[in-house]
């Protein structure tokens, strides 16, 4: 039986994102690591190589699937109550030891992360999103750069079928894959992890590409949400918060900005949990650098009004959230706030649909239950 690494090496096709290099290495442009490979060559990755001059890259399965309210992803201010089908594949360009996904994102590093990979198609998907009633398609648990072609061939099947679409990512990325994936993917969250390059070596990138990618996103249109997991003592001193709020701001005061609460995960036990107060000082440090949409997130009901939208011009309570629920939506059909008129930036929907979960739930009726592809879950590659 074949190990996963050999197992997903046949699950691929050739890719778009890259090009070959005058000594024959191929340059990938998928993520910000930008590895130039000689034949044989594995990606930091661990799913991109070079197979005789040709990019292969991941296709035709995914790690999981998943239906999500969209305030998980989180996004904010993007069709509010909406259904995310979410979807992933495995491998990641970096290694954070307290990756909550890490299951699927470390599954070629980790002997311990087991994921089976789950057969699929786009039609598959799509077929499946739509039965369950989502609104949104999202690629993520793993890091989606590094399958873009396949996200693609996947967001082109949901665009013909209605569906809006997104990525949840670290935002470690090129111009060129931002170029790719314009004209398909509609939604955007980064994960802006720290404002130290060297936290961010520590974790297998640089800040430099995540800087540059939040930029683009915001100069291209992407409607871009920002999230920060507050892990004490790891980036959550002042200095650090205030100099991360003010490049956020200085890209966009409109940018909606979510700094969440840490618990021990993975291989990450050290630190204490992220507190309530310490959430709250920290937006409090957003607000002051000039941001209008701070959020606080995983202590549901603990945040002083923080799960909540408000107009930036009046206050008035747009969106009242618990958790991943609505309790209640004031916003206009055209995306404005019902008091003052003031526009509310985001993407949101003519009306407020209802809520069909506040909670995430495994696809009801769906085939990539039964699917799996066998692997030998010993001598994975390291």
């Amino acid at each position: 039986m074949s190990t996963l690494a050999e197992l997903l090496a046949q699950q691929t096709r050739e890719g778009d994102l890259y090009e070959t290099l005058p000594d024959g290495r191929l340059r990938c442009y998928a993520c910000g690591h930008c590895c130039p490979l000689p034949q044989g060559a594995v990606g930091v990755c661990k799913v991109r190589f070079n197979d005789g001059g040709r990019l292969m890259v991941p296709w035709g399965y995914v790690g999981g699937v998943q239906c999500d309210p969209i305030e998980k992803k989180p996004f904010f201010h993007a069709h509010p109550g909406a259904l995310a089908y979410s979807f992933g594949m495995l491998g990641c360009d970096l290694h954070c030891s307290y990756c909550q996904n890490w299951v699927t994102s470390q599954a070629l590093r980790d002997p311990q992360a087991v994921a089976p990979p789950l057969e699929a198609s786009p039609e598959d998907l799509v077929r499946d999103a739509v039965r369950q009633g989502a609104r949104v398609l999202v690629s993520t648990y793993n890091e989606p750069l590094i399958t873009s072609e396949w996200a693609v061939a996947v967001f082109k099947e949901a665009r013909a079928a209605g569906l809006t679409t997104g990525y949840v990512s670290n935002g470690n990325g090129t111009p060129q894959v931002l170029e790719y994936l314009r004209p398909w993917v509609d939604l955007y969250k980064v994960d802006l992890k720290s404002f130290d390059d060297r936290h961010y070596r520590e974790l297998g990138g640089r800040i430099g590409p995540i800087l540059d990618t939040i930029r683009r996103l915001h100069q291209m249109r992407f409607w871009i949400e920002i999230v920060t997991l507050l892990i004490p003592g790891f980036n959550d001193s002042r200095d650090e918060l205030q100099r991360l709020t003010a490049f956020v701001a200085g890209v966009s005061p409109d940018i909606p900005w979510h700094v969440t609460a840490f618990h021990k995960d993975y291989r990450m036990t050290g630190p204490q949990n992220t507190t309530a107060d310490m959430l709250l000082g920290a937006a409090e440090i957003g607000r002051a650098a000039g941001l209008r949409y701070v959020y606080a997130g995983n202590l549901p009901g603990e945040v002083a009004g923080l799960e909540d939208t408000r107009c930036a011009s009046c206050g008035e309570l747009l969106v009242s959230r618990y958790g991943y629920y609505i309790r209640d939506y004031r916003i206009t059909r055209d995306g404005a706030c019902p008091s003052c008129g003031t526009t509310v930036p985001g993407r949101w929907s003519a009306q407020f649909d209802g809520q069909i979960a506040s909670r995430p739930f495994a696809p009801r009726r769906g085939q990539f239950t039964i699917n799996k592809l066998q692997f030998a879950k010993r001598g994975k590659r390291a």
